[in-house]
């Protein structure tokens, strides 16, 4: 796959008006579009409807941001988070409309596709398939499903079938409600963090990096909370034989092995980042077009001394894309 020289967004979402009713059997009401604007069933999302939904729009957008290229994904109110039987065909017709909107982008457009959470060989079948193809590089999932991570099934059977292709995993966080996150936003201002880090801790402590050698996956919004709490893991690590019981790695080793997204708000965030993380693991995000996203997803690394030539590469490595192209 020849993508276009220069940075890669490696978190954004789209999501045509075709798929509005979301996933089989979701607990979410349909999206609808209300005067341009973008709505979850009443509730207003400060989104453009044709940013989520219009590829012409995503592509203007991704120019004016300075990227050389893209990663779409399918946006989190759309995993398919229930059991339904209409979930593999959901997931096998979005990802092929990912696929051509895609590949008639003139290589400025990347995707990473959907699969069937709840069931791990439909997963591993549609992994698979994603993995014939040069413009889908690998699948978005959310950080829990139900009250399970990534430590135990069916989470963990599908990271081994991603391993197995040699494909990407990007783990976007769900938003889920809480009873005392229910005002000032706090369930997307605080709670996205702790989904992210929970699926960390999950990766790090449950010795899920270890079995799975050269997964690749990708924690957005920086990884959440997850680098302010390596630290607290890897003494709990070392004094209780609970905490490590599944693993055979520090935590501190196995966070080098995570990928994140640049898109942490904040430059000292970042720094702190950088330094938990393996640098070569950082990447630009976007969460292009959420009102939690950035319209310029290069401003943060360059503020923290992360430049276009790292971002592309780093990017590209996550992707499985040849650095040399």
């Amino acid at each position: 796959m020849t993508t276009r020289p220069g940075p890669i967004d490696v978190h954004a979402h789209w999501l045509p008006q075709h798929f509005f009713g979301l996933a089989p059997g979701s607990p979410l009401p349909p999206l609808q579009d209300r005067s341009g604007q973008l709505h979850l069933g009443d509730l207003p999302l400060s989104i453009a409807t044709e940013a989520m939904s219009d590829i012409d729009r995503v592509l203007a957008d991704t120019d004016t941001a300075g990227l050389g290229s893209r990663v779409l994904s399918a946006p989190p109110f759309a995993f398919p988070v229930v059991d339904d039987r209409g979930v593999d065909d959901f997931v096998g017709t979005f990802n092929d409309d990912l696929e051509k909107a895609c590949r008639d982008s003139a290589g400025r457009l990347l995707g990473l596709g959907l699969v069937s959470l709840h069931r791990p060989e439909s997963a591993r079948k549609q992994i698979a398939h994603l993995a014939s193809s040069d413009v889908l590089r690998g699948i978005a999932v959310p950080p829990l499903l139900g009250s399970t991570s990534f430590d135990v099934s069916p989470m963990r059977e599908i990271l081994g079938a991603a391993a197995e292709h040699d494909v990407a995993v990007l783990v976007h966080p769900m938003q889920l409600p809480r009873p005392e996150w229910a005002s000032h936003y706090l369930a997307n201002l605080i709670g996205n963090p702790v989904e992210s880090a929970t699926a960390a801790a999950a990766l790090t402590l449950g010795g899920v990096l270890d079995e799975l050698d050269g997964l690749r996956v990708c924690l957005v919004h920086g990884g959440g909370c997850a680098p302010a709490l390596v630290g607290r893991w890897q003494h709990g690590w070392t004094h209780r034989s609970d905490v490590r019981a599944a693993g055979s790695r520090a935590p501190q080793e196995a966070f080098a092995d995570l990928w994140f997204d640049t898109l942490t708000h904040d430059v000292d965030a970042l720094e702190l980042l950088a330094a938990k993380a393996d640098p070569t693991h950082l990447m630009a995000g976007s969460d292009y077009p959420f009102d939690m996203g950035t319209h310029d997803p290069l401003q943060l690394p360059h503020a923290a001394g992360i430049d276009d030539a790292a971002l592309e590469t780093n990017a590209r490595a996550f992707l499985g894309l040849d650095t040399q192209e």
